[in-house]
């Protein structure tokens, strides 16, 4: 991803909680030299001081069969929004388009143990529906069975991470401000959200 050295984050609780944040992300495989793209959840984990993502997709997805030795790329997309010259100090400016995305790198690695998907979807639904978690625990084993055997669940070990703050840090510290105010005037909260991050970024 290319990413000047003033849009990068370095501060490693501020990546995890992004991607914990915006944790329905692109999976992008290119086995072979034919790209392929699946929209999955993601669990975002530190284990020995490493991240890694569990997830999982359908069986009847061929893009798991290309899981060999090779690195993919987890895409996590954050807040967006389009940036009007008119909201500049400097009149003399054009528009462009303030983001944050995180790209995570790595071999995925597919869990066949039955004990091990089920408690990879165990630790997704209690992520994501801890109210719902005692009826997921009360389902018919023989249920249970069946609609595990329906996924592939794999999990991949972080080795590089790419991250791109495009915050509109080449302009003043004036402009910046007039850029978060008004996009905190939107009725998007995506793009409000994309405010309360300039400002964190100014504050530091």
């Amino acid at each position: 991803m290319y990413s000047p050295s003033y849009n990068q984050i370095e501060d490693r609780p501020e990546i995890l909680a992004f991607m914990r944040a915006n944790n329905f992300a692109l999976l992008v495989t290119a086995t072979g030299g034919t790209l392929h793209g699946s929209h999955l959840p993601v669990l975002v984990h530190e284990r020995d001081g490493k991240i890694a993502l569990d997830m999982h997709m359908a069986r009847n997805n061929p893009q798991w069969k290309e899981f060999f030795d090779d690195e993919v790329m987890v895409v996590f997309f954050g807040p967006h929004a389009y940036v009007s010259p008119r909201w500049y100090e400097e009149k003399e400016r054009v528009p462009t388009w303030n983001y944050a995305a995180v790209h995570a790198y790595g071999v995925p690695r597919v869990l066949d143990d039955p004990k091990a998907k089920h408690e990879n979807q165990r630790r997704l639904v209690a992520a994501m529906d801890l109210q719902w978690l005692p009826t997921f625990d009360a389902l018919r084993p023989d249920y249970v069975k069946m609609m595990l055997e329906g996924i592939v669940n794999f999990e991949i070990a972080v080795t590089r991470i790419e991250t791109r703050w495009k915050l509109s840090q080449n302009r003043s510290r004036r402009e910046r401000e007039l850029i978060a105010a008004e996009l905190d005037k939107s009725a998007d909260s995506a793009e409000r959200a994309l405010a309360a991050l300039t400002r964190k970024h100014l504050a530091d």
